[in-house]
């Protein structure tokens, strides 16, 4: 009966590629260690990170042996004893550039349309067209895969192969990453087996915690549950994502990589992790003028304006902060989007201790025209584009940090810091 249920299902060839602890492994082989035996862990310590350091990757053996989570941990969650266990800053630019290597072997496999940098750990290959060529078996071409990647960088890899993305994509999660041998799989036929069964709901390709407690709610407690829910009352109660995991559940994807069925994204954005609890107003006012420029310089890059605001802001204290948007006539003038940022954000902040903050831009359009507004003449509004431009073209050519505002000088100010990192930590000075 389940067989019959795929019978109009379209069955490709997926691998999701996993580079193992990606940041550690790569520090661990830099210095000649194994990234399965190394006690290693990336931590960064750089003026943007508060509350002793944040832990970034972690090695397989360090995680094991000191009970880290697999998601961002602090120093401060390590015992007062860590004799064995190296501590290194991170290289996003070192990062990067293994990353390119590692997703050259790939390209060895299948063509560029057949691949999806899913990101800078993670990637997405459609060897339908293409496995003959190097084997005997799907499974075998996987295990060549990783030996090659391993042989190139000395990363270790894991391979979950499905029928689609989200097949191969959880096959990876759940089964890849605790097999001996990297590589888990999940198909059409073996989804009452291995996918129903799944009960931690959060630990699924996308179902976060929200999403799992409001699952509860309606007292779905696993996949099988999911599966055999009623779709029109989860797309009623959840809408369109209701019927989105409805189908995940029975292991349905018909996202095809070579037609570039992917949801282009929407907005731009930068976040920051404050390196203390900001409380004055006019420290916080300078660090949502620098990101909210950030920003903004980032959507003239791409000849864009935007209509939406999103300014998110967190704190160290259990549920506080506040997530709030707000509509305006699209632009991508810095002045102009910088003061909606500080609009919006003090009519909402209560005056707590600041720790987090983030500032996205969306309902993106073309910067083809312009819509001139009633209280600035046409040539001020003019005048005010070429500077930002003026701005974006210096900063290009000789650096972000040799042309900030004044300011960013004064305290509470994080750009001149920030200019030379990379994802928001240490970039590194070389790739040995």
């Amino acid at each position: 009966m389940v067989d019959q249920y795929f019978s109009g299902e379209e069955k490709r060839i997926i691998f999701a590629i996993d580079s193992k602890s990606f940041y550690a492994s790569v520090e661990s082989r830099a210095r000649g260690l194994n990234p399965l035996r190394s006690c290693l862990i990336v931590v960064s310590t750089g003026p943007n990170v508060g509350g002793g350091g944040l832990i970034l990757a972690t090695s397989p053996i360090a995680k094991l042996k000191y009970g880290l989570k697999s998601n961002v941990s602090r120093l401060r969650d390590l015992p007062d004893s860590v004799p064995d266990l190296k501590l290194v800053s991170p290289r996003m630019n070192f990062y990067i550039h293994v990353n390119m290597q590692i997703n050259g072997v790939y390209r060895k496999y299948v063509s560029d349309k057949n691949l999806h940098i899913y990101s800078i750990d993670e990637s997405f290959l459609d060897v339908t067209d293409s496995w003959h060529l190097f084997g005997k078996s799907p499974i075998e071409v996987a295990r060549k895969i990783q030996a090659d990647v391993l042989k190139t960088t000395g990363i270790y890899t894991t391979i979950g192969i499905g029928d689609n993305l989200a097949q191969a994509k959880i096959a990876m999660d759940i089964y890849g990453k605790h097999s001996p041998d990297f590589i888990g799989e999940i198909h059409y036929l073996t989804v009452a087996k291995l996918l129903w069964p799944i009960k931690e709901l959060d630990s699924v390709w996308s179902i976060g915690k929200k999403t799992a407690l409001k699952l509860n709610d309606m007292g779905i407690y696993s996949l099988n549950d999911l599966a055999h829910s009623d779709p029109y009352i989860l797309t009623k109660k959840m809408g369109v994502i209701g019927g989105q995991l409805y189908l995940l559940s029975w292991g349905i994807d018909r996202a095809v990589i070579s037609k570039k069925s992917f949801a282009k994204s929407k907005s731009y954005g930068n976040s920051q992790v404050l390196p203390k609890n900001y409380t004055k107003k006019s420290e916080l006012a300078i660090v949502l003028r620098e990101l909210s420029d950030q920003v903004a310089a980032r959507i003239r890059k791409h000849h864009l304006q935007a209509g939406l605001i999103h300014v998110w802001v967190g704190n160290e204290y259990k549920g506080g902060g506040f997530s709030k948007q707000t509509k305006i006539i699209p632009t991508n003038e810095s002045k102009i989007l910088a003061q909606a940022v500080l609009d919006l954000f003090f009519s909402y902040w209560p005056g707590d201790p600041v720790r987090n903050v983030s500032i996205y831009f969306s309902d993106l359009v073309s910067d083809d025209h312009q819509q001139l507004d009633f209280f600035r003449s046409p040539e001020s509004q003019i005048k005010s584009k070429h500077l930002d431009n003026t701005v974006d073209k210096l900063r290009l050519r000789y650096g972000f940090s040799h042309l900030v505002k004044a300011s960013s000088t004064l305290p509470g100010g994080t750009a001149i810091e920030r200019s030379n990192l990379v994802g928001g930590h240490n970039g590194g000075n070389s790739y040995e």
